[in-house]
């Protein structure tokens, strides 16, 4: 598993974010806190508080592409 923190400030980015993850076959979650939620949801996504950061955990040890693509949303 990989887990990477990242923000989602506004619905483009989110769009983004979801278009990116549901492109991949494993499992990706979000987690916040106590929350976890599919990250291939849409409303799963605007479930979670976006104003603070959200963990991306990845299920694959081929994630090597994905964490790069991922740091576009780590700042």
């Amino acid at each position: 598993m990989h887990t990477l923190d990242i923000y989602l400030r506004d619905t483009a980015q989110i769009q983004s974010f979801a278009n990116l993850v549901n492109s991949y076959p494993f499992t990706i979650a979000l987690r916040q806190g106590r929350a976890v939620t599919d990250a291939k949801s849409i409303l799963g996504i605007y479930s979670l508080d976006l104003t603070k950061p959200v963990s991306v955990e990845i299920y694959s040890n081929q994630a090597g592409d994905l964490l790069e693509k991922l740091e576009a949303y780590s700042g």
